[in-house]
């Protein structure tokens, strides 16, 4: 079994996300998979962000914390709540939490918002939420605000409207000028986002990313003399909970969208690392098939890949080249006071 595949297999056990350290563990200890290299965590815990970065939504895996994943159906952020699964039944559809929130709101609440235990126990009835966890309720309440979070952090339009006292709606249930007049003009900035990294000069482009590995927790970082490190850019410490450290080399490649990134620029990059270093590609284009399939061979070390349009998602979470304005929207509520 492929290390891929049998931290998959892990957490599909667990039922709920696993720091790298305890995936790893629990690979070992069932022998899913025999390590080449004397730092087999190190290696699951680039494989795994080397997959979800190259496959993103796409993929089964959700990373939910720092060096924390999950399956995309059972994960939910890094609290002290539990630790929700979905469990599939055959021939019946199985959802995530948003999910069947999505769908509950959708089709039963005739455009009014509803409290999030009518949400899920309208999700257990019908079949679209099946959890191990014995407060359903709870979890179905964390993961939409964390959905509704994670949105407006990207600069997206969030599916979910919280409208105070446990209750939430859809976003499509608001005006359609102003649902659409906000979707817009973020989508403008984007683009213009884009554009305006197409434009840097190379040492701005590298500086800003300099700046956006920061924010991400490298430390140490570098911008390198291009002539005399194999092409590449930028090196730096990523450092997740003051404990775990991997040097990354990376090395950006600021081109049009005509001009996507091949397989012998990640063979480039594979070639540049140093010892226990591993290698991380950020383009504001795409990357081809082979450019993809090179970067996760299973019997080379692993290259992160982080696309154009993950790059200008990455800089609006983090606050870099934008700011943020915000409104208040005042909705008649209830008289009375309900329970949360």
């Amino acid at each position: 079994m492929k290390a891929l595949e049998a931290a998959i297999a892990v957490l599909r056990e667990a039922g709920g996300p696993l720091h790298t350290r305890e995936i790893t563990r629990r690979i070992l200890s069932q022998k899913l998979w025999e390590p080449k290299g004397k730092t087999p965590k190190a290696t699951i815990e680039a494989t795994l962000s080397s997959y979800l970065n190259k496959h993103g939504d796409d993929s089964p895996l959700a990373r939910v914390a720092p060096s924390t994943y999950g399956l995309r159906q059972a994960h939910q952020p890094s609290t002290e709540q539990e630790q929700p699964s979905v469990v599939a039944e055959p021939d019946e559809p199985a959802y995530s939490f948003t999910e069947a929130a999505f769908n509950v709101l959708d089709q039963f609440a005739e455009r009014q918002p509803m409290h999030y235990k009518d949400i899920t126990a309208k999700a257990l009835e019908m079949g679209w939420l099946r959890t191990s966890g014995k407060t359903p309720e709870t979890s179905m309440n964390v993961l939409i605000f964390y959905e509704i979070k994670r949105s407006k952090k990207r600069g997206e339009q969030p599916q979910f409207v919280w409208h105070g006292r446990g209750k939430f709606g859809l976003s499509k249930w608001a005006p359609v000028d102003l649902a659409s007049q906000i979707q817009q003009h973020n989508r403008k900035v984007r683009k213009a986002l884009h554009e305006t990294l197409l434009t840097m000069r190379p040492d701005e482009f590298e500086q800003l990313i300099a700046r956006l590995l920061a924010s991400l927790g490298f430390e140490d970082i570098v911008v390198t003399n291009r002539s005399r490190d194999g092409g590449i850019d930028v090196r730096g410490t990523l450092v997740v909970g003051e404990t775990i450290r991997t040097q990354m080399a990376v090395q950006v490649k600021r081109w049009g969208p005509k001009h996507g990134v091949g397989s012998p620029i990640v063979q480039q990059v594979r070639g540049s690392l140093g010892t226990h270093e591993q290698g991380l590609i950020i383009t504001t284009t795409c990357f081809s098939k082979s450019a993809v399939e090179e970067a996760g061979r299973h019997d080379a070390v692993p290259v992160g890949l982080m696309n154009g349009d993950q790059l200008v998602a990455l800089l609006i979470e983090n606050d870099i080249c934008i700011t943020r304005t915000s409104h208040d929207i005042i909705q008649l509520g209830e008289a009375q006071g309900a329970d949360d």
